[in-house]
């Protein structure tokens, strides 16, 4: 038995040739963002404010896996290497200027650039959600929570205070200081549902990807986010207010204080998944309708 000429013509190390470029690929990315990975998950451990990135980032590469490649999809390296070197200009230059938030954001923009470079950017398309939930997963810059978190807590303090003074319960606000009879209830940054805000407004665009179809009914949840965690927030100041004056002051620190946290961000979660529900029988009317005018 002869061998024909294609056969003696492919070389036997042609799968390792095939994935040299892969392999190659992943050790540069690995020695390039391994510093500014190593940060984003201490982050996530250790910062309350970032530990949502523990739930959204392994929901983001399994949303990717489970939508699998485009059937359509075309390579364009070109696009890829300019995405990729302008990810690696933004690496060194937040690197040099010590600026976390666009340092790990450099890791996003290198990984979609690598998705341009194999399979095109209708991939990066059509993994909008995954890649919108690794943005989400990077923890904001201090300047910018701090200037946020401040509002909020105004915002808490007055709402809460509002309840209290319904359940005549003698109030005195004093900026995010609420004063009641024999006790001072202080809403710190901790306090402010910036961290409530920032995993609700996660969870709005999750719920939306997965279960709305049109853009408008996700931006709905999306903006709904906001006022349901600002009233959370405040109807768990009520609530502490109300326990430490009609109960006991303990009510108002240690293991009580942190439960009422979890209840309320349990209610808040539920109130979403409602809104949810509520838009995407919406758009299940809209969709029969326009099929019975057509």
């Amino acid at each position: 038995m002869t061998a024909t000429p294609d056969a003696l013509s492919r070389p036997a190390w042609t799968p390792a040739v095939r994935w040299a470029p892969a392999l190659a690929a992943g050790l540069l990315f690995a020695l390039l963002f391994a510093h500014p990975f190593r940060l984003l998950l201490d982050d996530w451990w250790n910062d309350p404010e970032a530990g949502h990135g523990l739930l959204l980032a392994p929901v983001a590469l399994w949303l990717a896996w489970k939508a699998g490649l485009r059937p359509d999809r075309i390579p364009n390296p070109r696009l890829g290497l300019v995405v990729l070197a302008s990810a690696v200009l933004l690496r060194y230059l937040a690197g040099l200027a010590a600026e976390l938030f666009t340092l790990r954001l450099s890791m996003v923009l290198a990984l979609a650039a690598v998705v341009t470079f194999a399979w095109g950017w209708r991939q990066v398309l059509a993994w909008w959600l995954p890649i919108t939930l690794l943005v989400l997963s990077v923890p904001l810059p201090d300047l910018v929570t701090s200037a946020l978190a401040l509002p909020l807590q105004f915002k808490a303090s007055a709402m809460g205070a509002r309840l209290l003074e319904l359940r005549h319960v003698p109030v005195e606000l004093s900026g995010n200081i609420i004063l009641i009879p024999g006790r001072r209830l202080f809403v710190t940054e901790a306090c402010s549902g910036l961290r409530s805000l920032t995993a609700l407004l996660s969870l709005g665009v999750l719920a939306g990807g997965l279960w709305l179809r049109y853009p408008v009914s996700r931006a709905l949840i999306i903006a709904a986010a906001i006022p349901v965690a600002i009233a959370i927030n405040a109807l768990r100041i009520f609530l502490t207010g109300f326990l430490v004056y009609y109960v006991s002051p303990a009510s108002g620190e240690g293991f009580m204080h942190l439960s009422e946290g979890w209840l309320m961000f349990v209610l808040a979660f539920g109130i979403l998944g409602l809104l949810t529900w509520l838009v995407a029988a919406l758009e299940g009317v809209w969709a029969r309708r326009r099929r019975a005018d057509a």
